[in-house]
């Protein structure tokens, strides 16, 4: 089987983020959407909210599933069968950093990291910014998956 890990914090799940995992279905057979957990930085979302949120974006996509992780991500890769990483790019800074990463990668492990373009009108989201944007009480729906947009705007008016 072909299978990819899609890691990150996800912190929160964004429309790019959705985006490169519906494409990654295109060229793998499954993708694990892998929640890492970094007991040093404290997110916007718990851990429990952000693998309920990505399980309910994927929630009729039998070749998704959604774990968390600790350490490093070629471990838990190899651990869970995965032959690939997958990784979205927005833009060149985005690919000089994701670039040494992935050969280190395979250096340690032999697995090949698969980048995919994110697509243009997503070249500018990322978690950072819609973190930013909720915790002053913006409108961030059109930069979150539509299955979790609710959900989102509902926990982030309580903060």
């Amino acid at each position: 089987m072909n299978k990819a890990i899609f890691p990150g914090s996800f912190d929160p799940f964004t429309v790019g983020h959705e985006n490169i995992v519906l494409r990654g279905l295109n060229i793998f057979d499954h993708i694990v959407i892998a929640v890492g957990i970094n007991s040093d930085k404290r997110g916007m979302f718990t851990i429990e909210q952000r693998l309920h949120f990505i399980k309910e974006i994927f929630k009729d996509e039998p070749r998704v599933s959604v774990e968390t992780y600790t350490g490093l991500t070629v471990d838990y890769a190899k651990q869970t069968g995965c032959t690939h990483i997958l990784r979205g790019l927005r833009t060149a800074a985005d690919f000089e950093f994701e670039r040494a990463i992935a050969q280190v990668n395979k250096q340690m492990s032999g697995l090949d990291t698969s980048f995919l373009l994110c697509i243009p009108e997503h070249t500018p989201v990322n978690s950072s910014i819609v973190r930013d944007i909720l915790h002053h009480h913006g409108d961030a729906s059109m930069y979150v998956p539509v299955a979790i947009r609710e959900e989102i705007k509902q926990l982030s008016q309580k903060r």
